[in-house]
């Protein structure tokens, strides 16, 4: 197969939804038509001890939620589909919001009972400043909850998207019958028995045919009727470039717990769904068919084996091929380097790829070389942007637990900080180690993993601060810098990147410190 008929055949997505919409039981039941995974084990059962396939560390699978983004991939109908799970928690929004930048396009994942919630906000907020297609999967329809008309005007309003329905339900909750594929123009009858597998649709051309009736009852065949009418006549139809440009949002019902409506929604996605897109960089914009390789590392994860302390950083591949062993430029270090190991994922299973081709994620096995945002190429210097460190908003000192693993404390701290779950500050004044996150959640998360993985033991001791702000003088040597430097030393620190960093308490001393120098701008992300 030749080099642009694998990247129109590459589809590579992103799952984003509230905590508990279902994102996690969707991409199982994904996973399941891929033919990838044999049967799909229920999150929360604990009879299945395996858990859900893309959650893989330990702490995930106590808590039920998904702490880290993971990337599966499978082939259907000849498409290879990369799938980048993301946390729904909004305590690690963060990860979220740097896995956005690696992804073609978006499914939305709504609860029927819940509507939208306050984390699909912000996320979708995130894919509508970058134009990312999406389509919104409302799911858990064999529970009671709203109304579907709605919840489709609750999504355009509080989302601000402009929606088409490709797929309609029968009823809802109790009375749930199944769902009319108003794409393909079938009817999916549904059955609660039927967990496990996939049941084929009827082909249905014409509603208005008696037929209907018999099949699912004349009551229910009489509203599914109205109901298609208002459909046709309240909303657009369909038009792929609208939705690729990021202007109409496709939206499909269903049951991913039941495996229900899922199927729907792939063949619809695979049809549909933009192959891997050209990405911006701060030089030039980069086609995915260009035939030199560049490619950016968007998340690190240290010890996917615990055994071997390994860490992998994932590569989005922008263009070109990626070909193993052969060397590429490390673009913030200007040194070439060589893979001979590199990874394709399927959850926590690793195989090693000879070739990859753009919109596929690669892992490659990292000794500290990579950080997030770094990029590879073939020579050419490139840097591709939107990969932000946020401005923390939580504070804590870290202390070491344990004096005689001291060595082992600041080793997985270092580990882990590259990984971004959380950032690192050092103070000027004395040295002390403040650990700042976006939530709270990831001090448990931190700790845990430092005591597993890295044999280490730490305590924290609150720090009643605002925010963190990046210092950028206009002058370095200039007496403002200086005095603002003396004033201000208690709260100075430098963050892992040697950068210099002002801790603020409150909003009111940031404007303050603004105010009184003026020439020292102040900046809440770290890409400034």
């Amino acid at each position: 197969m030749g080099f642009l008929e694998e990247i129109q055949r590459r589809r590579t997505f992103g799952i984003i939804s509230h905590p508990d919409a279902g994102k996690t039981t969707l991409t199982e039941k994904l996973l399941l038509f891929g033919g990838a995974i044999q049967e799909a084990g229920a999150v929360k059962n604990n009879k299945i001890k395996k858990g859900a396939t893309s959650d893989f560390m330990e702490i995930e699978r106590q808590r039920g939620i998904s702490v880290a983004t993971s990337v599966l991939a499978f082939i259907y109908k000849d498409k290879k589909i990369n799938i980048l799970d993301t946390p729904g928690h909004k305590d690690f929004a963060e990860d979220t919001f740097r896995t956005l930048t690696a992804v073609d396009s978006v499914i939305v994942v709504i609860d029927v009972a819940k509507g939208v919630e306050e984390q699909t906000e912000k996320l979708v907020e995130v894919c509508r400043m970058r134009n990312i297609p999406m389509i919104v999967f409302i799911n858990k329809l064999d529970r009671e909850g709203k109304d579907a008309f709605d919840l489709l005007d609750e999504v355009e309003q509080k989302l601000g998207l402009t929606v088409t329905p490709l797929s309609f339900p029968i009823g809802m909750g109790y009375d749930f019958k199944g769902i009319y594929n108003v794409w393909e123009k079938k009817l999916n009858l549904f059955s609660g028995e039927k967990k496990q597998t996939v049941s084929e649709g009827i082909e249905f051309n014409d509603v208005t045919n008696p037929e209907l009736d018999t099949i699912i009852g004349e009551g229910p065949a009489n509203q599914l009727r109205e109901e298609l009418e208002l459909v046709y006549e309240v909303y657009p139809d369909f038009n792929q470039q609208d939705y690729l440009d990021g202007k109409l949002q496709p939206v499909f019902f269903g049951s991913a717990l039941n495996n229900f409506g899922v199927k729907e929604l792939l063949d619809c996605f695979i049809d549909i769904a933009p192959p891997p897109q050209p990405k911006m960089s701060e030089e030039r914009l980069v086609d995915s068919k260009e035939d030199k390789l560049s490619g950016f590392v968007f998340k690190i994860h240290a010890n996917m084996d615990p055994k071997h302390r390994d860490r992998l950083a994932f590569v989005k591949i922008v263009s070109g091929t990626f070909k193993r062993n052969a060397p590429y430029l490390h673009v913030r270090h200007n040194k070439k380097l060589k893979f001979s190991s590199p990874n394709a994922f399927f959850a926590e299973k690793k195989e090693i790829v000879d070739e990859s081709f753009p919109g596929d994620i690669v892992g490659l096995h990292d000794t500290g070389n990579f950080k997030i945002g770094d990029t590879l190429t073939e020579g050419e210097h490139l840097n591709f942007k939107g990969i932000p460190s946020f401005s923390p908003e939580h504070f804590r000192y870290v202390n070491n637990a344990d004096p005689m693993k001291a060595k082992q404390l600041y080793k997985g701290l270092d580990q882990l900080m590259d990984e971004g779950v959380a950032q690192l500050f050092t103070l000027e004044l004395n040295g002390r180690k403040v650990i700042g996150t976006v939530g709270a959640l990831q001090y448990e998360v931190i700790q845990y993993r430092l005591e597993h993985e890295y044999g280490a033991k730490c305590t924290y001791e609150n720090l009643p601060m605002h925010k963190v702000c990046w210092v950028a003088p206009e002058d370095a040597k200039s007496e403002e810098f200086a005095e603002f430097k003396r004033v201000k030393q208690r709260y100075l620190a430098k963050d892992k990147q040697g950068q210099l960093v002002f801790l603020a308490d409150s909003a009111f001393t940031i404007q303050m410190t603004q105010s009184k120098y003026p020439s020292v701008k102040l900046h809440f992300t770290s890409e400034f």
